[in-house]
């Protein structure tokens, strides 16, 4: 059983316009268009699983790059999730490393090694506890 990755779709593929790109290839297990949850409209990828890999390779081959609807198609073998189960942008898992002392900031992110999707670091106290306070001026 292959899952496949078809990426760069149009914004108007439907499901069932899938199917009959892929039918000629080999028999389907299951065709998923994903949808933002909000609006309802695709969100330009899809999964196609495929029960025979011997197809699976031949429909990658024949339709990467393939120009459907004005754009090329991006077909490949869909990794898996992350262990992070993908909760952030770009399956990062948002945090970044806030406890490091001396300077030794970690990078905790996703794939691409950003911390958490581009966010700055937060400021933390941890690096100031020992440093004297100074006075505020009194607001007058």
């Amino acid at each position: 059983m292959k899952n496949l990755f078809v990426g760069n779709m149009s914004f108007q593929t439907t499901a069932n316009d899938l199917r009959a790109l892929f039918e000629p290839f080999g028999q389907l297990a299951r065709v998923h268009v994903a949808t933002d949850r909000e609006t309802g409209r695709a969100r330009g990828f899809g999964f196609v699983e495929m029960p025979n890999d011997a197809e699976a390779a031949k429909a990658i081959a024949a339709l990467d790059g393939k120009d459907v609807g004005g754009r090329n198609l991006k077909v490949n073998e869909a990794r898996p999730k992350s262990e992070s189960g993908g909760s952030g942008p770009r399956g990062g898992s948002g945090g970044g490393d806030r406890g490091g002392k001396d300077g030794d900031r970690g990078n905790s992110g996703g794939p691409r090694g950003n911390s958490g999707g581009g966010r700055k670091e937060r400021f933390s106290n941890e690096d100031y506890r020992e440093v004297a306070r100074q006075p505020r001026e009194p607001r007058w």
